[in-house]
């Protein structure tokens, strides 16, 4: 495993999640009406949402399957991206490329801080970040199963509440970023089996699909309150 050959595969499957998310959006500008856009591409977030959830478990159990499972997981992700990124065009014009525009900037941001010793990887830094992870994926879950007895949270709203958890996710998810440069550097420095560096890959790419939606929901959020 090497950070090169890390980076050479996090390209791979950037590519292969805006090649489904373009296909997934050129049918969002094909279609007519907002109802034809929900047809249209609400069955692609569904497929992709399932399908890349369970593409995801396997690679985490199965991390010498990740040349194989990580440019399938893109793929997927691709077309719950551009699905959710034409339903929220739709609502909001020009904050898909908003979103986008500052997921990549939080990358590099944290990239050059992450190299310049800015931002160091210790032990408390890596369980913090972990919990706090740990803790919003409980969070989500429990919503959802509260959600089928008709309990909703104002959290989710456009509200100070909502606005604040949404934007406290959103500095989780970016640390988490942190994590990921620690552990390619880490499996490269340890000597890692070469298909780490697709696992590797695989970790940073599902980091940044969650940081994206939840830059989506936050500006999403902020756009309402106008």
């Amino acid at each position: 495993m090497t950070v090169s050959g890390t980076v050479n595969k996090t390209g791979v499957l950037a590519l292969c999640v805006v090649a489904t998310a373009a296909w997934t959006w050129n049918r969002f500008l094909n279609a007519g009406s907002p109802d034809d856009v929900i047809t249209s591409v609400g069955p692609l977030v569904a497929v992709g949402a399932l399908g890349g959830f369970i593409v995801a478990m396997v690679t985490v159990f199965k991390k010498t399957w990740a040349p194989l499972t990580a440019p399938i997981y893109a793929l997927l992700e691709g077309l719950v991206l551009g699905g959710i990124s034409a339903l929220t065009e739709l609502r909001f014009p020009g904050v898909p490329m908003q979103a986008v525009g500052l997921t990549f900037g939080t990358l590099v941001a944290l990239l050059l801080a992450y190299r310049s010793g800015m931002i160091r990887v210790t032990d408390n830094f890596r369980l913090g970040v972990v919990a706090a992870t740990g803790g919003i994926a409980l969070f989500y879950v429990g919503t959802i199963f509260m959600g089928f007895f008709g309990v909703r949270f104002p959290v989710f709203g456009a509200g100070s509440w909502g606005i604040g958890i949404s934007l406290f996710v959103v500095i989780v998810a970016a640390l988490n970023l942190v994590l990921d440069f620690d552990l390619i550097e880490s499996g490269a420095r340890a000597g890692a089996p070469k298909y780490m560096e697709w696992y590797g890959a695989f970790a940073l790419m599902v980091t940044l699909i969650w940081l994206y939606l939840e830059i989506l929901r936050l500006l999403s959020k902020l756009r309402s309150r106008n």
